[in-house]
């Protein structure tokens, strides 16, 4: 009996020694999830306002009205510490929240949204509109509701609800901001190279990205690392190759003068080989380290998860690569370099013909580059190879970039969301690589050195498309909304702060 009551009071005092325990335990995350329900309508109106304040860094668009509106709404959420930050092109944002907490998390905001056609969107896209979505619920439609101001205002909702419930959260906070996210980052490093910021960011347990990552079935996909981009343009002009007209001459003339245009397809077509998706450039895959078995092993249950015909209906594609299985194209995801054309730009595109040769061509492009390529390597190996093909005088612009990011599975971010998305009946696979990109390595490579990732609840969908949209009231009981979201967000903090 005696052993008992010791064992008792042992118990007692380790609890107290973890604040997240103790908090949960004393009835404080009930007062907290309450907070989130009775906060659910403002919660949304939040996310409405922050969308009505957009700033596109790809046109210079509002920027400086963005950054002081964001610093705002960091303000209200309870952060007591939010200071711009200039840098060579759009300021960034750090940001500090003391709880008096054993335990420091990173977080990690863009502000900035992508480009938008306004004729292509069923609602005006910076006038967040309510919508019915088949098998999903009701969701918010506008630029920005998931690509990123959706799962952030999620959890900075999460903090709002701390608030109002008198509470103090878990863990301590260290936030970093960036408007260049949709521009491939091409200053974030001097963000986080700012001394005070460098010295907070060391002493978080890591650093997640609100998301909003489950699908129809409810399952999700925690990811590893993610491709690091490698954004350029180039230019072929009559000007600068010495050759073709220095501006517009008449079609008939092609008969004696070389073409601009021409030559940039001819440039183009030397990128990749005659497949048209593998990429050709000298050396691209001399640092290119394959798949592991681990990263083999978690793709397989990643493709076994995960449903094929959802994600080709969602794509819009009949076919993978090479009419590839399921796995094997998963398996490509993660382990391939990419060199992808976004848009060609020459001459005239009206109706009709106009019977001109043009002076100018211009093409968008972006690499994807994996484990252990690097963007500077990429970006020397481009240019190199042009000049060796006959292309040298095409102008290479580099507007961005940055290498992949890798996190182990056993960093204490990674633990965390397992346990957080069982909590909600989400089933969670290991995802080897994010075919996509974010500047997670800025965190994982010296001199920060801590492990980065994505974590959150909820939906969303169309991030760079027309009619983007957060979902906000779940019709499927498999999928979290937007006030599930913020949950979620909740109980990450607590078990950040009590994980082992």
């Amino acid at each position: 009996m005696e052993m008992g009551r010791r064992d008792l009071l042992a118990g007692a005092a380790a609890v107290a020694l973890v604040p997240g325990i103790a908090k949960a335990a004393s009835g404080d995350r009930a007062a907290v999830i309450a907070a989130v329900e009775a906060d659910k309508d403002a919660g949304v109106k939040r996310l409405v306002d922050w969308i009505a304040h957009p700033g596109i860094a790809a046109e210079n668009w509002q920027m400086p009205e963005a950054v002081d509106y964001t610093m705002g709404i960091l303000k209200d959420a309870g952060f007591q510490t939010v200071k711009k930050i200039p840098t060579s092109g759009q300021p960034g944002i750090f940001a500090t929240l003391d709880a008096g907490a054993k335990r420091t998390l990173g977080i990690y905001f863009m502000y900035d949204v992508k480009q938008v056609n306004p004729a292509e969107w069923s609602s005006p896209p910076f006038q967040a509109t309510m919508a019915d979505k088949p098998g999903w619920g009701k969701v918010l439609v506008g630029r920005g509701a998931v690509n990123q101001k959706g799962p952030e205002m999620a959890f900075l909702n999460a903090l709002h609800a701390f608030k109002a419930a008198g509470k103090k959260l878990p863990v301590n906070l260290v936030l970093v901001a960036e408007g260049e996210e949709e521009i491939a980052s091409p200053n974030f490093h001097e963000i986080v190279a700012v001394p005070e910021v460098l010295k907070a960011l060391k002493k978080t347990d890591g650093i997640v990205i609100p998301s909003a990552w489950q699908g129809a079935n409810g399952n999700v996909a925690i990811n590893l690392g993610a491709k690091g981009p490698l954004e350029f343009q180039l230019i072929s002009s009559g000007e600068r190759w010495g050759k073709g007209p220095k501006g517009d001459v008449h079609s008939s003339t092609h008969a004696m003068i070389d073409s601009p245009v021409w030559h940039l397809v001819q440039a183009l077509n030397t990128l990749v080989e005659a497949d048209g998706h593998t990429p050709a450039i000298e050396g691209w895959f001399d640092n290119v380290r394959p798949l592991t078995a681990r990263e083999k092993e978690l793709i397989a249950q990643s493709a076994a998860a995960m449903g094929e015909a959802e994600a080709k209906a969602a794509y819009g594609v009949k076919m993978w690569i090479n009419d590839e299985p399921w796995e094997k194209a998963l398996e490509r995801l993660a382990s391939q370099p990419t060199v992808n054309i976004q848009g060609l730009v020459a001459g005239y595109t009206g109706p009709g013909g106009k019977t001109i040769l043009p002076g100018k061509a211009e093409a968008k492009l972006e690499a994807r580059l994996v484990p252990n390529q690097t963007k500077k390597e990429a970006e020397e190996k481009l240019k190199a190879h042009l000049k060796k093909k006959g292309f040298g005088d095409i102008e290479v612009i580099v507007s961005g970039g940055y290498d992949p990011t890798e996190t182990a599975e056993n960093a204490r971010i990674i633990r965390a969301q397992q346990a957080v998305y069982e909590k909600y009946g989400a089933k969670a696979t290991l995802n080897p690589r994010l075919a996509g990109s974010w500047p997670g390595s800025v965190f994982t490579q010296p001199p920060v050195s801590i492990p980065a990732g994505q974590f959150g609840l909820g939906h969303g969908g169309g991030a760079h498309a027309p009619d983007e949209y957060m979902l906000i009231e779940s019709t499927n009981p498999k999928v979290q909304g937007y006030a599930g979201a913020t949950k979620g967000f909740v109980d990450f903090l607590y078990e950040m702060a009590t994980i082992g």
